[in-house]
């Protein structure tokens, strides 16, 4: 019984086998077995499995050919989107872009996952406007008596 209980103690488990406190597991990053066998078997063969998969592409094989072409020019994640934004020059503009989103929604030229993109860049972009001006304004009324926040 006592080299039971001793050898749970050397893995970091409990008799029940789950972690022991204070033991959160494998490390982040960590490989388990069968990754370390496959890098260890495909070890200095990078170069020969891509070759081979060039010529089985260009022989028609369309596995290989999407293999290749995904590597070359991997799927684009977004696209940008193009539709009338009126000037962002001060932070009232905001409810005009917002506006100018919707209406790109409504009419079809963007995706409603496509607004909510460019919405959150104006929302961003009109609380970092917003906080500016209003360094503006306290500077302009209180001078040199605030410290500065530049």
């Amino acid at each position: 019984m006592t080299t039971q209980r001793s050898a749970d103690r050397k893995n970091g488990r409990k008799t029940d086998g789950t972690f022991a406190a204070g033991n959160p597991g494998r490390p982040k990053g960590a490989r388990n077995r069968s990754t370390q066998a496959a890098l260890v078997l495909l070890e200095g063969e990078a170069e020969a499995l891509a070759r081979k998969a060039v010529e089985m592409a260009l022989a028609g094989d369309p596995v290989a050919l999407k293999l290749c072409l995904d590597r070359i020019a991997p799927p684009r994640k977004d696209a940008p989107v193009t539709f009338d934004l009126p000037t962002l020059s001060d932070s009232t503009i905001a409810p005009d872009a917002a506006r100018a989103i919707l209406e790109a929604v409504a009419e079809g030229r963007i995706t409603p996952s496509e607004a909510e993109t460019v919405f959150k860049l104006v929302e961003g972009w009109r609380q970092s406007q917003g906080r500016l001006e209003s360094q503006q304004e306290n500077q302009a009324i209180w001078g040199d008596l605030l410290p500065s926040l530049g």
